[in-house]
């Protein structure tokens, strides 16, 4: 599936054929849309499961400070009560999101899924 244009790709089109073109009064109404597309995006505001996930984050790091080895998703729920009380996708959900943000890294060993700071 090819990569779909966003809003932002579209007007950064038509400023690009529009200055080839001499038409000034189409780059700044492009110019004009961005900016409202920036100002959308500052103003944008984290859910409550993503404030709560940030919350779990932190967490989840301070009970890897305790590990001296990788662990387990259960070995991490199984150190803390907040986490114990979640079930065991959404710990590792969350350690996902970690991933992506290059806090936690993950290695397996034969089946085990095993997570450590990064």
């Amino acid at each position: 599936m090819a990569n779909k244009m966003t809003q932002r790709d579209y007007y950064n089109a038509i400023i690009a054929l529009a200055t080839e073109n001499g038409r000034d009064d189409l780059v700044d109404f492009c110019n004009g849309r961005i900016a409202v597309l920036d100002k959308k995006a500052e103003n944008k505001k984290a859910t409550k499961n993503q404030e709560a996930n940030e919350e779990l984050k932190e967490v989840i790091v301070e009970v890897l400070k305790t590990f001296e080895e990788p662990a387990t998703v259960s070995e991490i729920m199984a150190k803390d009560t907040a986490l114990s009380a979640l079930s065991n996708q959404k710990v590792s959900a969350v350690l996902r999101l970690m991933i992506a943000d290059e806090v936690v890294v993950k290695t397996t060993d034969k089946k085990k899924s095993l997570f450590a700071l990064a």
